[in-house]
């Protein structure tokens, strides 16, 4: 956490702060089809680079971690899908013969009956792996009702999975629905459904599609009693879009006041490098990766990746183990978000 000195040491460049406070998006003259600021829209054009964390580390800040630990990566998944229905498992049964593989294919017919089965509902596995490399992660669940847009499961259907996920020392957190980044009550609806679900309070968030509204979202999720967001990060680049790479108090230029909750700003998003947005191939998609990675380690940061569950098949599982045997390799501790907020709170 910034102390107060090395605050107002940040306020006294107004350059830096601008970029830390996020000023430009206080009034924005354009925002994409989901309400978002994009990244190419923004002055700050150097968004590999934490220069405020730069700043912050040359006049005196020293975050410390656990057993000595250098730096920290911080896990986490959102969970948008868990089974496809009908439709979905016929395309990709047609799709994995066209390709040859007949195993494949034949499986994807019994996903749609045995939905308890589907390689999406793979929590699990992911927190084997993770086990393996000496981790932990976060997982962020939708509570939406039938009805809302990108509804896919209901929350009450997941409940043991969810009880097994938390007895294992994984971390639970809210996936805001579309409306929940700039409405209170829906907020509160979606967090004490989910809460009911696990039997215990949630402290963590991010909000679905990365919609996000500076500074608004942070203070409703502070008032909601929310401990940390994990939201705040591009959805259309990869990279430290307030120039930081360590968890921070967010700061009201409206109100002149830091904001109660711990902001551990998103780093790297799976789909953002590999399929919507910068459409990098493995290749180039791993050397920005192993940059930022060392990057943070350099100014001893906390750099947060986002892998879906969807995600976990294939070759983007396999990118997801190397981040894992990389980082594992450099002795950083990966965990979730929660055991981040710990750390930052003590």
């Amino acid at each position: 956490m910034l102390e107060n000195n090395t605050l107002e040491k940040l306020k006294e460049k107004k350059e830096l702060w601008d970029i830390f406070t996020k000023k430009e998006e206080y009034e924005p003259s354009f925002l994409d089809k989901y309400g978002r600021f994009p990244h190419y829209l923004s002055n700050h054009r150097d968004v590999f680079f934490p220069i405020i964390s730069e700043y912050l580390i040359e006049n005196g800040f020293r975050p410390k971690y656990p057993d000595g630990k250098k730096f920290a990566v911080c896990l986490t998944h959102d969970i948008d899908v868990v089974h496809q229905g009908y439709l979905g498992c016929a395309f990709y049964s047609i799709k994995s013969a066209i390709k040859g593989n007949f195993m494949e294919a034949i499986k994807y017919p019994i996903y749609a009956i045995n939905k308890q089965h589907h390689p999406y509902r793979n929590f699990r596995e992911i927190m084997d792996l993770e086990e393996k490399y000496g981790a932990t992660s976060s997982f962020y669940f939708l509570a939406l009702e039938p009805g809302e847009k990108d509804y896919t499961y209901n929350i009450q259907s997941l409940k043991d999975e969810l009880k097994y996920i938390d007895s294992r020392g994984w971390d639970i957190g809210l996936h805001g629905g579309h409306e929940s980044y700039n409405n209170y009550e829906d907020l509160i609806k979606k967090k004490e459904k989910l809460e009911k679900t696990l039997g215990k309070k949630v402290v963590g968030y991010r909000n679905h599609f990365l919609r996000f509204k500076t500074p608004e979202t942070w203070e409703l999720l502070s008032k909601a009693g929310f401990k940390y967001d994990t939201t705040f990060g591009y959805s259309d680049c990869v990279g430290f879009r307030n120039g930081m790479c360590h968890p921070f108090k967010p700061f009201n230029l409206k109100t002149n006041n830091e904001i109660d909750i711990l902001e551990i700003p998103m780093t790297i998003m799976d789909c953002t490098l590999l399929r919507d947005y910068m459409k990098l191939d493995i290749k180039d998609s791993w050397k920005l990766t192993k940059n930022l990675i060392d990057t943070v380690e350099k100014y001893n940061g906390v750099i947060t990746i986002l892998w879906h569950n969807t995600y976990m098949q294939a070759e983007n599982l396999a990118f997801y183990e190397k981040i894992l045997m990389y980082c594992h390799d450099k002795n950083a501790w990966m965990t979730s978000g929660k055991e981040i907020y710990e750390c930052c709170s003590k």
